[in-house]
């Protein structure tokens, strides 16, 4: 299989707080990559720098590379927004805009150029489909975003992401705030998604890495620490530190 982002000697501060050490990660297209540890270890850090959302931070500064599709997404000539276009993000709380399920998913298309109705109608429902979503709200597309249970806040959100047809999804701690059936539904989904999409995942949900994940990467302290077949990091650990955390002796 074919590498989609690969990070070399990838480090990140927040002002003085070295957040990232040397992350050295080859992430291959078409798979679930689960990236675990204790809070405040780098996931989410991590996970922000591949899109380049790290960005809107001041105090922030990266070095090293993060290749996605070959290139150095910090280097001068790459347009930030097309990266983000490319690679897209949804978030541990569910985000609807306060407007229609319609205009919350026709949003990103329009802000690309879209403004032919045929065709936003077509790419929403192509979008509400993919995000398994579409035959829950296609008789209410008028009605407010905010309206919809939190589960299908979630999965509007990731139809959101998915309508300016991105190459990869980001997804941090996409079911932490959702119950049960709805975090089964969602894994359902981003199972799914993998046929047309790469998806890195950060999860404090051991069982959900297991679920879903082809590959984990477990981090510590900003440190990767162990990254390989989720089967193989969870039954035959190589550092004892996962071990320890995967047997719940801290975090």
């Amino acid at each position: 299989m074919s590498s989609i982002i690969t990070t070399d000697k990838l480090n990140l501060w927040y002002g003085d707080t070295h957040a990232l050490k040397d992350i050295n990660i080859d992430i291959q297209k078409n798979s679930i990559t689960a990236l675990i540890g204790p809070s405040g270890c780098g996931k989410s850090t991590f996970l922000k720098t591949l899109n380049r959302m790290n960005d809107l931070i001041e105090t922030v500064k990266t070095t090293g590379e993060v290749r996605y599709s070959g290139h150095n997404i910090f280097s001068k000539d790459i347009d930030v927004n097309e990266l983000r276009r490319d690679v897209g993000m949804v978030f541990q709380k569910p985000s609807p805009f306060p407007m229609s399920i319609y205009d919350n998913i026709a949003y990103g298309p329009r802000t690309h150029g879209m403004t032919n109705k045929a065709n936003l109608d077509e790419m929403v429902e192509q979008s509400l489909r993919g995000a398994a979503i579409w035959n829950e709200v296609k008789d209410r597309l008028k009605k407010n975003a905010l309206s919809l249970s939190g589960g299908q806040q979630q999965r509007l959100c990731i139809a959101r992401a998915l309508a300016v047809k991105p190459k990869v999804l980001l997804m941090d701690e996409p079911t932490s705030a959702l119950d049960p059936i709805s975090t089964s539904q969602i894994e359902e989904l981003i199972l799914q998604l993998k046929e047309k999409y790469t998806i890195i995942i950060v999860t404090h949900n051991m069982q959900q890495a297991v679920r879903i994940s082809d590959n984990t990467a477990f981090f510590l302290l900003g440190e990767l620490i162990e990254f390989g077949k989720t089967e193989k990091v969870f039954s035959y650990p190589q550092d004892k530190r996962t071990e320890d955390y995967i047997t719940g002796r801290f975090g």
